[in-house]
Parts: C-alpha cells; structure tokens; sequence
C-alpha cells in the first residue's frame, strides 16, 4: 500500500459516502496502491450501517474499510485510530492522506499529490487546491498565527492587511505550487517519515488547529510544506462542523475551537505570547464591531462571539472534549 486515505465520519454518512463516491477513480487510477479507511467517530445514529451499506453496494470492499468507534472523541483521535495501527504493519504506507468527510476529489487529485511528494523528499507535508462547489479557489495555503496576523484577520480594514501583508495568515490562493506554513486539513498529504519524527495528532485538539500543530511540529523538525492546486478538491465547507462556511453566523462558536485556539498559543508559544496575542485580536475585533455599528453594515459574526472569546481567553472556562451537542 502506497498510500493511506483517513476519512472521519460524525454523523454525515451522506457526505461521507459522496466522497467514498468521488474516491473511485482516483483509486482506480493509482492500481491497487490506495487503501481508504473510514473511521464512523462515534456518532450514535445509523452512519456505520448506511456506510457499510454503501462500501458493499459500490463494490469498493477491497480498498475501502470501516472502523467504527465507540464514542466520539474528535477529529485528531479518529485520525489517529487509522493512522497509528497502519504505521506499525511491515509494509506501512509511505502517504497518509487526512480528508474530510464533506469534500469531493476531482480527477487527478491524488496522483498530483503522490507524484510531488515522490519528486520532493524533503517536504514533509503538502496539501491540495480547496473550491468551493461553484469552482471558486478557497485559501488554503497559510502562515502561523501570530500576533500581526490575527490583528489584521481581526481589524478586517484593506490598509492594515496591506502594511501586515508578509503576516497575513490567509494570502490569497496562487495558481502555482509554492511552499506555505500550514495547509487546509481538509486534504492533507503527509510523509511517513514525518509522522515518525514528530508523532501523531495532538489529540488534546477536538477539532480546529490541529493541522496547524502539525505543521508547526514538522516545521520544527526540518520538514517543508508545500501547496499543491493541482491537486484539486471541493470542500463543502461547515457541512460537517459548522463552525465555517455559510452557517457560521447562525449559532454560537462552540467551546472547542476556542480550547484548540487556546492550546495551540500556550503549547507553540508559550502563554505570554498567547495572552498577548488574545488582547491584540481583542483590540481588532473591537474596533472592527465598533466600526460596523457606526457604518450600519449587517453583522457577520456569530452571535456572543466577543463574549464567550473574552471568556475563554481571561475568565474561567475550562478545557475539555465537546458533548455531541457542541458538534
């Protein structure tokens, strides 16, 4: 086996299996050397039957497997499940490829990212084009998070993204390969090797910046990253979360992705940094919420969001798994 495709399921067994769909010819084109496991996460409902069901009917039985886990205990565990026995088989896959269950493989995807990892031995991760159904280029391709760049992400004026434009955490999408910090986790290559230097996912993340952690432990390590649009992939962005995409603004940002926020500043930078960091954003999105009042302009944020930001950088909410209903 040459590489290793991990799909997460909770609760979109309809996503899941359009993808396992999407999947079929792109298996078929690498001969043999793609084996796919998806790992149901603990959902409740009847997506183990409806997937297994689906692996049957479509006859994709030989390279595809379902694990089901008992309970659900996030995006970098159920990754995790897959990745972790496949590195210890005599033959491990010298590929793993992390793909969302909401995501759709266009022709020649999977080929474009072996070929360049098979011509770059150095780089250690690399990740595909993300569109949108329309066709439309997602960014996808990203620097750390740091202080200037969460200002300008949060501040959302064209001057200061302009004069912070080497800090920008999402630059807009290029059409040629170019190496990035961190990539979307939606489809993301990575070398065995790199699992082996730097160990698996950080599972104390639930869901968000987990890819970014990984990244930044294999950027730690020596390895590169690098995009790849070649390698094109529709993600059908928020279906599975909710947290992004058109459905951000209808409910609350759950726990977890400010806890996984959290997480990442105080374990990559220390928690000086992470509290400065937290009133630097502060400042920006205060003044961009302040500015949006005084200009009438519709609001876009989910609701209570400088509230429970506040609450989870400076007052008491702890950290901790999410129920099913914060999923």
């Amino acid at each position: 086996m040459r590489l290793l495709i991990v799909i997460v399921n909770y609760r979109t067994p309809d996503l899941t299996i359009d993808c396992l769909r999407s999947l079929e010819p792109e298996v078929r084109r690498l001969a043999g050397r793609v084996h796919v496991e998806v790992v149901e996460g603990g959902s409740g409902d009847d997506s183990a039957t409806r997937i297994g069901e689906a692996i049957d009917a479509g006859g994709y039985r030989p390279w595809a497997r379902l694990r089901v886990l008992e309970c659900n205990r996030g995006f970098a565990a159920g990754n995790n499940a897959a990745i972790a026995p496949a590195l210890l088989r005599r033959q491990p896959p010298a590929y793993v490829l992390l793909l969302n269950p909401d995501t759709l493989v266009r022709e020649g995807a999977l080929a474009a990212l072996v070929r360049f990892m098979d011509e770059h031995p150095d780089v250690g991760l690399a990740g595909a084009r993300i569109e949108n159904a329309d066709g439309s280029v997602r960014p996808s391709a990203f620097r750390f998070h740091g202080v200037a760049g969460e200002f300008a992400k949060a501040v959302r004026l064209r001057v200061v993204a302009r004069m912070l434009h080497r800090w920008v955490i999402a630059p807009p999408p290029r059409d040629e390969p170019h190496e990035a910090e961190w990539v979307s986790g939606a489809a993301m290559m990575v070398r065995r090797a790199a699992f082996q230097d730097v160990g698996l996912l950080d599972e104390h993340y639930f869901l968000y910046y987990e890819e970014q952690d990984f990244a930044w432990r294999a950027h730690q390590a020596g390895w590169r990253c690098w995009y790849v649009p070649a390698a094109r992939v529709v993600h059908l962005v928020g279906q599975s979360s909710g947290v992004t995409g058109a459905r951000r603004a209808a409910k609350p940002v759950p726990d977890y992705w400010f806890n996984s926020r959290r997480h990442f500043f105080c374990k990559s930078y220390g928690r000086g940094y992470a509290m400065l960091n937290d009133f630097v954003f502060l400042a920006g999105f205060a003044s961009w919420r302040l500015r949006r009042r005084l200009q009438g302009k519709p609001d876009p944020d989910p609701p209570r969001f400088l509230r429970d930001f506040i609450r989870h950088s400076f007052g008491t909410a702890k950290g901790g798994m999410a129920t099913d209903e914060q999923r």
